[in-house]
């Protein structure tokens, strides 16, 4: 068998310590498995387990991880588990690749994981039914590390949809809120239209090559015709687009702050919103055949990362702020796999520098949120660096990582991006190396803005009292949540160093990725370097002069210009999802389901006096069944231009 990405060798079957590398799936799935069957009688202990699990997960990844490091020749191995899917020509096999771009995130995963289910034992410590939160991470962590063991598109799928469901239960926690359990129905929904064009872009490459394995499918890419290779890089793409939040599926991920503190960490820094980002990397060869794919890559990633910046500007709540900054850095992710050959290695990275400095800002705001009687409002903060300067410092090197300070982390990952943008040739060096310059500059604006309304200036909070009727009473952490911290501050120093440094992590990935591709384009390194410190200082200025020099209103100004006003409302991405998909889905709906006074209304009357309950009542079940039956109908809807795609093919 012969894979392109892994430099044209044969792929080995995984032997030794790699022969017990479905560990790294079991661990976290008993852990889950025990937790949801034990009941109660797990309380006192399930937290231990929870931890337990996903710590020896990373380490069982740490001795694969070197196991493969020491190796002087091949470094892409398979395991076959059994097969899956045997139906006539169709033979799906579930097993494991083990390679360096799969490592890569089988570390990242486990490893920030495993701190945030540490620092959850602290933070949940006063949840009822805690043990059964650390099951869903367990069930988050192994449906997340099958989607990037698979060893094809179908194993990948199924841990795509796995990760799904874990952060539907994980973002609905509190699901005695409306807000919590809107966001996640709202994050599962908005997730299916992406996993529909990938289901679509799977049925194809089954339909022309007869397999769904990687292996097969890379070597085979020359086999499909121009037009579906564009399509099926379309429908990644679109795939990616809802797991990674990226436009026109990005409304879900704010919302998803609804959801407890380290959901947020584990969701929106180290894992699922990289799963996009990784698709599109694992698919390489398929993307290197397509000039026209790579090139709608790079437009959604640019159009997405200023979308965030602008949006994290105008928000007060905590988190939402920092959830649009990952919508923003995951653009520059997914701008980078755009580039093809020259961003692959770049986009990777960046989607580790990230995970370490993005999760350390999570949990510092949880941190700060939780001495803070669970205020999430930043304009009721300020001055907290005295009372919590465990998590200032933490958090401060987090926020310089992100706006790319000299020599931390995102210093290394960001520019090489940016630079690596630039070098694209005519008008798209400076159209996308431009709006990545120019996200940097206004990334450095609203971090330094949070930085200043939450840690600095007057202590707004010593007049205020919370929803609850209660003082506030800032206080730091205790050791549970500031020890992963710390370890996460030092990953947002010293990661993108290491990785940058003699090109460790792009010679790394070569196997799966290809070499780093260097090429020089309308501005020299240097320059692009210049450029992006003068953009952020230029930002940290303004934001410094608007915010950090006269007292600040304890509530947000409402007579504001109407940039604001757009920002506020996410730049209308909900109403316009509200006018295009949802209200035709409705009038579809209702145009073929007539309701008429005496047909359902004379059902729903009929039915209250029946069973005793309220007409009212049953309405909303019959409204809220409209709506549901809405949204199939358009998911079916495209389902059936996808079929219709595939007979175009034919």
């Amino acid at each position: 068998m012969l894979d392109p990405a892994s430099g044209s060798s044969d792929v080995v079957a995984a032997g030794g310590i790699g022969g017990l590398a479905w560990l790294l799936l079991a661990l976290p799935a008993f852990g889950a498995l025990v937790l949801l069957l034990g009941g109660r009688r797990t309380d006192k202990w399930g937290h231990l387990l929870g931890c337990a699990t996903v710590i020896a997960a990373f380490a069982y990844g740490l001795v694969l991880f070197f196991d493969t490091l020491g190796r002087t020749g091949q470094r892409t191995s398979e395991l076959h588990l059994f097969d899956w899917v045997p139906v006539n020509a169709l033979n799906v096999e579930f097993g494991l690749r083990i390679d360096p771009l799969s490592l890569t995130f089988v570390l990242l995963i486990t490893g920030v994981g495993a701190l945030i289910h540490i620092y959850s034992i602290g933070y949940m410590a006063h949840e009822a039914g805690r043990r059964k939160f650390f099951a869903y991470l367990n069930l988050f962590v192994a449906a997340m590390l099958l989607l990037v063991l698979g060893n094809g598109f179908v194993t990948l799928y199924f841990g795509w949809e796995g990760v799904g469901l874990a952060s539907y239960l994980l973002i609905g926690w509190y699901q005695y809120k409306p807000e919590a359990a809107s966001a996640a129905k709202k994050a599962f929904l908005m997730n299916r239209v992406g996993d529909l064009g990938l289901a679509i872009a799977i049925f194809i490459l089954f339909k022309e090559l007869g397999t769904t394995q990687y292996t097969e499918v890379f070597a085979r890419v020359g086999e499909l015709s121009a037009a579906e290779v564009t399509a099926v890089t379309l429908l990644l793409l679109l795939g990616a687009c809802g797991k990674s939040g990226q436009f026109p599926l990005q409304a879900w991920l704010p919302d998803a702050m609804a959801g407890p503190t380290p959901v947020s960490a584990l969701i929106h820094a180290a894992t699922m919103v990289t799963a996009g980002v990784y698709l599109i990397a694992r698919s390489n060869p398929i993307y290197n055949a397509s000039a026209d794919g790579r090139l709608v890559v790079m437009v959604i990633g640019a159009v997405t990362l200023i979308i965030g910046c602008i949006i994290g500007c105008a928000y007060d709540d905590f988190k939402k702020v920092l959830a649009y900054s990952t919508v923003s850095q995951i653009g520059y992710m997914i701008l980078a796999v755009g580039l093809g050959p020259v961003g692959y290695a770049l986009g990777i990275m960046h989607l580790l520098t990230h995970g370490f400095f993005k999760a350390g800002l999570f949990l510092g705001a949880g941190s700060v949120m939780h001495g803070m009687n669970d205020e999430g409002d930043i304009r009721r903060m300020g001055g907290l660096a005295r009372k919590m300067p465990i998590t200032f410092v933490t958090w401060a090197l987090g926020y310089l990582a992100l706006i790319g300070f000299p020599f931390l982390s995102g210093y290394f990952s960001k520019d090489a991006i940016i630079a690596a943008a630039f070098s694209e040739p005519g008008w798209r060096g400076w159209v996308f190396g431009g709006a990545a310059a120019l996200g940097a500059g206004i990334t450095a604006f609203y971090m330094t803005r949070l930085l200043i309304l939450v840690f600095l200036g007057k202590p707004r909070w010593r007049d205020l009292k919370s929803e609850d009727g209660r003082d506030y009473h800032p206080h730091e952490s205790p050791p549970s949540m500031t020890i992963p911290m710390i370890v996460l501050a030092f990953g947002s120093v010293g990661a993108g160093f290491f990785f940058d440094a003699d090109h460790n992590l792009a010679g790394w990935l070569t196997p799966s990725l290809g070499e780093l591709q260097e090429q020089h384009g309308v501005l020299s390194h240097g320059v692009v370097n210049a450029l992006v410190l003068g953009l952020s200082a230029l930002g940290v200025l303004v934001a410094y002069l608007l915010f950090g020099r006269a007292p600040q209103p304890v509530t947000r100004p409402e007579r504001v210009s109407f940039p604001v006003r757009a920002a506020r409302a996410d730049l209308y991405g909900n109403a316009l999802n509200e006018a295009l998909f949802a209200r035709p889905g409705t009038w579809l709906t209702r145009a073929l389901v007539f309701v008429d006074n005496k047909g359902v209304d004379g059902l729903v009357n009929g039915s209250a006096a029946l069973l005793g309950g309220s007409s009212g009542r049953l309405r909303r079940l019959q409204t809220g069944f409209v709506r549901s039956y809405a949204l199939s109908m358009l998911l079916g809807a495209i389902f059936v231009l996808g079929a219709l795609l595939m007979v175009r093919f034919s």
